[in-house]
Protein backbone atom coordinates (compact mmCIF):
# COMPACT_ATOMS: atom_id res chain seq x y z
CA UNK A 1 0.00 0.00 0.00
CA UNK A 2 1.29 3.21 -0.60
CA UNK A 3 2.03 5.96 1.92
CA UNK A 4 -0.07 8.46 0.67
CA UNK A 5 -2.95 6.09 1.51
CA UNK A 6 -1.65 5.54 4.56
CA UNK A 7 -1.30 9.26 5.89
CA UNK A 8 -4.68 10.18 4.22
CA UNK A 9 -6.40 7.55 6.67
CA UNK A 10 -4.23 7.76 9.79
CA UNK A 11 -5.60 12.11 8.78
CA UNK A 12 -9.08 10.72 8.86
CA UNK A 13 -8.63 8.99 12.65
CA UNK A 14 -7.64 11.78 13.80
CA UNK A 15 -9.67 14.57 12.71
CA UNK A 16 -12.79 12.30 13.50
CA UNK A 17 -11.24 11.38 17.16
CA UNK A 18 -10.56 15.19 17.74
CA UNK A 19 -14.12 15.80 16.52
CA UNK A 20 -15.74 13.81 18.44
CA UNK A 21 -13.98 14.89 21.53
CA UNK A 22 -14.70 18.13 21.26
CA UNK A 23 -18.43 17.57 19.69
CA UNK A 24 -18.83 15.92 23.57
CA UNK A 25 -17.28 18.61 25.75
CA UNK A 26 -19.79 21.17 23.51
CA UNK A 27 -22.81 19.46 24.54
CA UNK A 28 -24.61 20.73 27.42
CA UNK A 29 -26.38 16.89 28.68
CA UNK A 30 -22.77 15.74 28.90
CA UNK A 31 -20.28 18.45 29.82
CA UNK A 32 -20.72 17.68 33.61
CA UNK A 33 -19.82 13.74 32.98
CA UNK A 34 -16.07 13.52 33.51
CA UNK A 35 -16.02 10.26 31.03
CA UNK A 36 -18.49 12.04 27.98
CA UNK A 37 -15.56 13.99 26.12
CA UNK A 38 -13.57 10.62 25.97
CA UNK A 39 -16.53 8.70 25.29
CA UNK A 40 -16.77 11.67 22.36
CA UNK A 41 -13.31 10.77 21.15
CA UNK A 42 -13.91 7.09 20.68
CA UNK A 43 -16.78 7.15 18.84
CA UNK A 44 -15.00 9.26 16.58
CA UNK A 45 -12.45 6.98 16.52
CA UNK A 46 -15.59 4.39 15.58
CA UNK A 47 -16.64 6.28 12.97
CA UNK A 48 -13.56 6.73 11.21
CA UNK A 49 -13.01 2.97 10.92
CA UNK A 50 -16.22 2.16 10.20
CA UNK A 51 -16.27 4.83 6.86
CA UNK A 52 -12.58 3.06 6.65
CA UNK A 53 -14.57 -0.30 5.81
CA UNK A 54 -17.60 1.20 3.91
CA UNK A 55 -14.44 2.59 1.52
CA UNK A 56 -12.70 -1.34 1.27
CA UNK A 57 -16.41 -2.26 0.33
CA UNK A 58 -17.45 -0.27 -2.32
CA UNK A 59 -13.72 0.10 -3.75
CA UNK A 60 -14.34 -2.73 -5.71
CA UNK A 61 -17.76 -1.66 -7.17
CA UNK A 62 -17.91 -0.13 -10.85
CA UNK A 63 -18.85 3.41 -10.93
CA UNK A 64 -22.25 1.94 -12.97
CA UNK A 65 -23.37 0.35 -9.78
CA UNK A 66 -22.44 2.90 -7.69
CA UNK A 67 -23.94 5.56 -9.29
CA UNK A 68 -27.16 3.19 -9.57
CA UNK A 69 -27.21 2.44 -6.14
CA UNK A 70 -26.96 6.52 -5.36
CA UNK A 71 -30.04 6.64 -7.22
CA UNK A 72 -31.81 4.47 -5.84
CA UNK A 73 -30.84 5.76 -2.04
CA UNK A 74 -32.35 9.29 -3.00
CA UNK A 75 -35.51 8.09 -4.79
CA UNK A 76 -35.81 5.89 -1.44
CA UNK A 77 -35.58 8.73 0.97
CA UNK A 78 -38.01 11.08 -1.16
CA UNK A 79 -40.38 8.48 -0.71
CA UNK A 80 -39.85 7.88 2.60
CA UNK A 81 -39.97 11.90 3.15
CA UNK A 82 -43.70 12.19 1.38
CA UNK A 83 -45.13 8.86 3.38
CA UNK A 84 -43.27 10.85 6.69
CA UNK A 85 -45.52 13.63 5.84
CA UNK A 86 -48.77 11.54 6.27
CA UNK A 87 -47.29 11.82 10.05
CA UNK A 88 -46.37 15.09 11.02
CA UNK A 89 -49.56 16.40 12.72
CA UNK A 90 -49.13 13.65 15.36
CA UNK A 91 -48.62 14.60 18.70
CA UNK A 92 -46.07 13.22 20.40
CA UNK A 93 -43.05 14.58 18.37
CA UNK A 94 -41.07 11.49 19.27
CA UNK A 95 -42.74 9.18 18.00
CA UNK A 96 -43.11 10.99 14.60
CA UNK A 97 -39.49 11.59 14.88
CA UNK A 98 -39.20 7.53 14.68
CA UNK A 99 -41.81 6.54 12.24
CA UNK A 100 -39.59 8.80 9.84
CA UNK A 101 -36.09 7.51 10.87
CA UNK A 102 -37.71 4.28 10.08
CA UNK A 103 -39.21 4.95 7.05
CA UNK A 104 -36.08 6.89 5.88
CA UNK A 105 -33.49 3.55 6.49
CA UNK A 106 -36.55 1.30 5.11
CA UNK A 107 -37.17 2.89 1.83
CA UNK A 108 -33.23 4.25 1.58
CA UNK A 109 -32.25 0.78 1.96
CA UNK A 110 -34.72 -0.93 -0.25
CA UNK A 111 -34.21 1.95 -3.31
CA UNK A 112 -29.93 1.68 -2.66
CA UNK A 113 -29.98 -1.76 -3.03
CA UNK A 114 -33.02 -2.07 -5.97
CA UNK A 115 -30.68 1.35 -7.73
CA UNK A 116 -27.53 -1.38 -7.89
CA UNK A 117 -28.97 -4.28 -8.97
CA UNK A 118 -31.95 -2.90 -11.74
CA UNK A 119 -28.82 -0.21 -12.95
CA UNK A 120 -27.85 -3.24 -15.04
CA UNK A 121 -30.56 -3.82 -16.58
CA UNK A 122 -30.25 -0.31 -18.33
CA UNK A 123 -28.30 -1.06 -21.84
CA UNK A 124 -26.62 2.22 -23.24
CA UNK A 125 -24.35 2.82 -25.74
CA UNK A 126 -21.83 4.66 -23.81
CA UNK A 127 -22.57 3.10 -20.37
CA UNK A 128 -19.38 1.43 -20.51
CA UNK A 129 -16.92 4.22 -19.43
CA UNK A 130 -18.49 3.87 -16.08
CA UNK A 131 -18.01 0.71 -15.70
CA UNK A 132 -13.91 1.28 -14.28
CA UNK A 133 -12.14 3.96 -14.68
CA UNK A 134 -13.62 5.65 -18.15
CA UNK A 135 -12.71 5.02 -21.72
CA UNK A 136 -12.33 7.24 -24.67
CA UNK A 137 -13.81 7.31 -27.75
CA UNK A 138 -16.37 4.49 -27.08
CA UNK A 139 -13.90 1.73 -26.97
CA UNK A 140 -14.73 -1.29 -25.12
CA UNK A 141 -12.73 -2.84 -22.36
CA UNK A 142 -11.76 -6.64 -22.81
CA UNK A 143 -11.00 -9.02 -20.48
CA UNK A 144 -8.28 -11.50 -20.71
CA UNK A 145 -9.00 -15.05 -19.35
CA UNK A 146 -6.27 -17.52 -18.05
CA UNK A 147 -5.78 -19.54 -20.95
CA UNK A 148 -5.72 -17.24 -23.77
CA UNK A 149 -2.58 -15.16 -21.00
CA UNK A 150 -0.85 -18.69 -21.04
CA UNK A 151 -1.20 -19.35 -24.78
CA UNK A 152 0.88 -16.25 -25.25
CA UNK A 153 -0.05 -15.21 -28.51
CA UNK A 154 -1.96 -12.78 -27.61
CA UNK A 155 1.28 -10.62 -27.18
CA UNK A 156 1.83 -10.54 -30.47
CA UNK A 157 -1.58 -9.66 -31.81
CA UNK A 158 -1.13 -6.97 -29.11
CA UNK A 159 2.33 -5.87 -30.98
CA UNK A 160 0.86 -6.07 -34.18
CA UNK A 161 -1.80 -2.86 -33.05
CA UNK A 162 -4.56 -5.32 -34.05
CA UNK A 163 -5.84 -5.33 -30.37
CA UNK A 164 -5.89 -1.94 -28.56
CA UNK A 165 -7.37 0.09 -25.87
CA UNK A 166 -7.67 -0.88 -22.13
CA UNK A 167 -6.83 -4.99 -21.42
CA UNK A 168 -8.17 -6.28 -17.79
CA UNK A 169 -6.68 -8.73 -16.40
CA UNK A 170 -9.06 -10.09 -13.31
CA UNK A 171 -7.42 -10.64 -9.86
CA UNK A 172 -8.89 -13.91 -9.42
CA UNK A 173 -6.77 -14.79 -12.81
CA UNK A 174 -3.67 -13.70 -11.65
CA UNK A 175 -4.32 -16.16 -8.63
CA UNK A 176 -4.67 -18.77 -10.65
CA UNK A 177 -1.88 -18.24 -12.96
CA UNK A 178 0.05 -17.86 -9.45
CA UNK A 179 -1.76 -21.13 -8.17
CA UNK A 180 -0.35 -22.85 -11.61
CA UNK A 181 2.88 -21.48 -11.31
CA UNK A 182 3.44 -22.77 -7.80
CA UNK A 183 1.78 -26.75 -8.89
CA UNK A 184 4.37 -29.30 -8.34
CA UNK A 185 3.76 -30.99 -11.92
CA UNK A 186 6.67 -29.11 -13.74
CA UNK A 187 4.40 -28.93 -17.03
CA UNK A 188 2.19 -26.70 -15.10
CA UNK A 189 4.63 -24.67 -13.40
CA UNK A 190 6.25 -23.72 -16.61
CA UNK A 191 2.63 -22.92 -18.23
CA UNK A 192 1.99 -20.74 -14.74
CA UNK A 193 5.38 -18.98 -15.08
CA UNK A 194 4.63 -18.37 -18.95
CA UNK A 195 1.41 -16.61 -18.34
CA UNK A 196 3.33 -14.49 -15.80
CA UNK A 197 6.09 -13.38 -18.23
CA UNK A 198 3.20 -12.95 -20.99
CA UNK A 199 1.47 -10.23 -18.65
CA UNK A 200 5.25 -8.54 -17.79
CA UNK A 201 5.50 -8.34 -21.60
CA UNK A 202 1.77 -6.69 -22.54
CA UNK A 203 2.30 -3.98 -19.67
CA UNK A 204 5.61 -2.88 -21.21
CA UNK A 205 4.04 -2.74 -24.14
CA UNK A 206 2.55 0.95 -25.19
CA UNK A 207 0.02 0.47 -27.52
CA UNK A 208 -2.60 -0.97 -24.66
CA UNK A 209 -3.30 0.28 -21.23
CA UNK A 210 -3.17 -2.87 -18.90
CA UNK A 211 -5.50 -2.46 -15.30
CA UNK A 212 -5.70 -5.27 -12.79
CA UNK A 213 -9.32 -5.13 -11.97
CA UNK A 214 -9.49 -6.51 -7.67
CA UNK A 215 -13.18 -7.20 -8.47
CA UNK A 216 -14.19 -10.43 -7.11
CA UNK A 217 -17.47 -12.74 -6.20
CA UNK A 218 -17.31 -14.38 -3.11
CA UNK A 219 -20.67 -16.78 -4.54
CA UNK A 220 -18.86 -17.94 -7.16
CA UNK A 221 -16.22 -20.38 -7.06
CA UNK A 222 -15.76 -21.20 -10.98
CA UNK A 223 -12.81 -18.66 -12.65
CA UNK A 224 -15.25 -19.13 -15.80
CA UNK A 225 -18.56 -18.10 -14.18
CA UNK A 226 -16.45 -15.16 -12.57
CA UNK A 227 -15.08 -13.84 -15.80
CA UNK A 228 -18.48 -13.85 -17.55
CA UNK A 229 -19.76 -12.13 -14.40
CA UNK A 230 -17.33 -9.51 -14.40
CA UNK A 231 -18.05 -9.17 -18.31
CA UNK A 232 -21.78 -8.52 -17.74
CA UNK A 233 -20.41 -5.96 -14.80
CA UNK A 234 -18.24 -4.38 -17.21
CA UNK A 235 -19.53 -4.39 -20.46
CA UNK A 236 -17.11 -5.78 -21.78
CA UNK A 237 -15.56 -8.48 -23.81
CA UNK A 238 -14.06 -11.63 -23.09
CA UNK A 239 -10.80 -12.60 -24.67
CA UNK A 240 -10.17 -16.83 -24.52
CA UNK A 241 -9.28 -19.70 -26.66
CA UNK A 242 -11.52 -22.10 -24.36
CA UNK A 243 -14.21 -23.00 -26.47
CA UNK A 244 -16.64 -23.66 -23.43
CA UNK A 245 -16.19 -20.16 -21.85
CA UNK A 246 -17.29 -18.70 -25.63
CA UNK A 247 -20.24 -20.48 -25.20
CA UNK A 248 -21.40 -19.62 -22.23
CA UNK A 249 -20.66 -15.96 -22.55
CA UNK A 250 -22.31 -15.89 -25.81
CA UNK A 251 -25.35 -17.63 -24.86
CA UNK A 252 -25.35 -14.35 -21.99
CA UNK A 253 -25.16 -11.97 -24.44
CA UNK A 254 -21.02 -11.54 -24.17
CA UNK A 255 -18.79 -10.44 -27.29
CA UNK A 256 -16.48 -13.15 -27.27
CA UNK A 257 -13.12 -12.52 -28.94
CA UNK A 258 -11.84 -16.17 -29.66
CA UNK A 259 -7.90 -16.28 -30.76
CA UNK A 260 -8.05 -19.95 -32.24
CA UNK A 261 -11.21 -18.23 -34.66
CA UNK A 262 -8.85 -15.58 -35.15
CA UNK A 263 -6.01 -17.72 -36.00
CA UNK A 264 -8.16 -19.88 -38.71
CA UNK A 265 -9.81 -16.69 -40.32
CA UNK A 266 -5.82 -16.06 -41.09
CA UNK A 267 -4.64 -19.22 -41.88
CA UNK A 268 -4.10 -19.23 -45.95
CA UNK A 269 -7.35 -19.92 -48.42
CA UNK A 270 -6.87 -23.06 -50.12
CA UNK A 271 -10.00 -24.75 -53.34
CA UNK A 272 -10.82 -27.62 -54.10
CA UNK A 273 -8.73 -28.57 -57.31
CA UNK A 274 -5.31 -26.81 -56.13
CA UNK A 275 -2.32 -28.56 -56.35
CA UNK A 276 0.17 -28.32 -53.69
CA UNK A 277 3.99 -30.16 -52.84
CA UNK A 278 3.86 -31.62 -49.22
CA UNK A 279 5.98 -34.34 -47.19
CA UNK A 280 4.31 -37.13 -45.68
CA UNK A 281 5.51 -37.38 -42.18
CA UNK A 282 3.41 -40.30 -40.51
CA UNK A 283 0.84 -42.52 -41.20
CA UNK A 284 -3.35 -41.43 -41.22
CA UNK A 285 -5.84 -43.36 -38.85
CA UNK A 286 -7.57 -45.22 -41.85
CA UNK A 287 -5.79 -47.84 -43.96
CA UNK A 288 -3.25 -46.10 -46.50
CA UNK A 289 -3.86 -42.81 -45.72
CA UNK A 290 -0.70 -40.18 -45.05
CA UNK A 291 -0.02 -36.98 -42.99
CA UNK A 292 1.39 -34.04 -43.99
CA UNK A 293 0.76 -30.58 -42.52
CA UNK A 294 1.01 -26.67 -44.50
CA UNK A 295 3.67 -24.33 -43.09
CA UNK A 296 1.05 -22.56 -40.77
CA UNK A 297 0.14 -26.31 -39.05
CA UNK A 298 -3.00 -27.20 -41.14
CA UNK A 299 -3.36 -31.11 -40.99
CA UNK A 300 -3.77 -32.98 -44.60
CA UNK A 301 -4.89 -35.98 -44.90
CA UNK A 302 -3.59 -37.61 -48.31
CA UNK A 303 -4.89 -40.82 -49.72
CA UNK A 304 -2.58 -43.91 -50.86
CA UNK A 305 0.00 -42.36 -49.64
CA UNK A 306 1.20 -44.59 -46.02
CA UNK A 307 3.48 -45.76 -48.75
CA UNK A 308 5.75 -42.62 -49.27
CA UNK A 309 6.50 -41.56 -46.06
CA UNK A 310 9.12 -38.98 -46.01
CA UNK A 311 8.84 -38.12 -49.28
CA UNK A 312 7.77 -34.53 -51.14
CA UNK A 313 4.57 -35.81 -53.45
CA UNK A 314 2.27 -33.16 -55.07
CA UNK A 315 -1.47 -33.67 -53.66
CA UNK A 316 -4.64 -32.15 -55.27
CA UNK A 317 -7.21 -30.98 -52.70
CA UNK A 318 -10.47 -32.78 -52.73
CA UNK A 319 -12.20 -30.69 -49.53
CA UNK A 320 -11.88 -29.32 -46.60
CA UNK A 321 -13.39 -29.76 -43.12
CA UNK A 322 -13.62 -26.85 -40.63
CA UNK A 323 -13.91 -28.06 -37.22
CA UNK A 324 -13.58 -26.63 -34.15
CA UNK A 325 -9.70 -27.64 -33.51
CA UNK A 326 -8.89 -25.75 -36.89
CA UNK A 327 -8.97 -26.71 -40.83
CA UNK A 328 -8.60 -30.23 -42.19
CA UNK A 329 -7.65 -30.42 -45.90
CA UNK A 330 -8.20 -33.96 -47.78
CA UNK A 331 -6.17 -34.63 -50.64
CA UNK A 332 -5.13 -37.15 -53.39
CA UNK A 333 -2.08 -38.24 -54.74
CA UNK A 334 -1.34 -36.38 -58.60
CA UNK A 335 -1.56 -39.07 -61.47
CA UNK A 336 2.32 -38.85 -61.39
CA UNK A 337 2.55 -39.89 -57.73
CA UNK A 338 -0.05 -43.19 -58.21
CA UNK A 339 2.18 -44.11 -61.40
CA UNK A 340 5.36 -44.70 -59.15
CA UNK A 341 6.95 -47.84 -58.58
CA UNK A 342 6.85 -49.59 -55.19
CA UNK A 343 10.05 -50.51 -53.60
Amino acid sequence: MKWGWLVLKLFLLIICSVGGYFIAAQMESLAVYPWARWAGLVSGIVFAILALSVEKLIKHLSLKILLGGTIGLVAGLFVAKLIGFGFSGLQNTAISVAIYVILSCTFGYVGMVLGSIKVEEVRFPNWSWLSRGGLRGGQTMKILDTSVIIDGRIADIVETGFLGGVLVIPEFVLQELQHIADSSDPTRRVRGRRGLDIIKRLQQESLVEIRIDRQDFDNLNDVDAKLVALALRLSAKIVTNDYNLSKVAEVQGIKILNINQLANALKPVVLPGEVLRLQILKEGKEQGQGIAYLEDGTMVVVENASRLLGKEVEVSVTSILQTTAGRLIFTTLRDSEHSRPQH
